[in-house]
């Protein structure tokens, strides 16, 4: 419509030109370049040299890639995967929230200091974040879902707690 202005909202610190930069990267990934992530999903820790015999590619060819996924943000880091027997003595949650009006970054920033909230996503319908949660027992799985619920923006809470994972990728 001629006149007719479209803001873009995001609760989020990125703007439309990062998102639109990000697309760009992505964009510009090829199969290589998603095999080797896919490899480097399975063991960020495969020595470059093994990565290259799995993609049938020189192991130059394969650090420059990796290289090049780092620099230009597409592979913004590694992390440690826990072992399926720590992982099982485990109690995981999803905890939904509802976050007072302008209060999302003030919450995030509080989830962020609680060391049990393994990942914060914003999310569209009926609530504003669901957070994933691990606690290595129900007492301290239900402190946890209280600390959550009693963070100041934070107007209330529905907990569901994993009983079995079916797949994890």
């Amino acid at each position: 419509m001629k006149g007719t202005r479209v803001d873009f909202h995001c609760q989020t610190d990125e703007t439309p030109i990062h998102y639109r930069l990000k697309a760009e990267r992505i964009s510009q990934m090829d199969d290589i370049d998603a095999r080797l992530i896919d490899a480097l999903r399975e063991n960020a820790r495969a020595p470059t040299a093994a990565l290259a015999r799995t993609l049938s590619l020189s192991r130059t060819t394969v650090q420059s890639r990796i290289e090049r996924l780092e620099r230009t943000g597409v592979i913004a880091g590694y992390s440690a995967r826990l072992s399926d027997a720590h992982e099982r003595g485990q109690i995981h949650a999803y905890v939904m929230m509802t976050v007072s009006h302008k209060q999302a970054a003030a919450v995030t920033a509080a989830v962020r200091r609680l060391p049990g909230v393994r990942s914060l996503q914003s999310v569209s319908g009926p609530f504003d974040l669901i957070a994933r949660v691990t606690a290595p027992s129900v007492a301290e799985m239900d402190g946890l879902i209280d600390a959550l619920g009693a963070l100041e923006g934070v107007e209330r809470t529905t907990s569901s707690i994993v009983l079995s994972t079916k797949i994890d990728r």
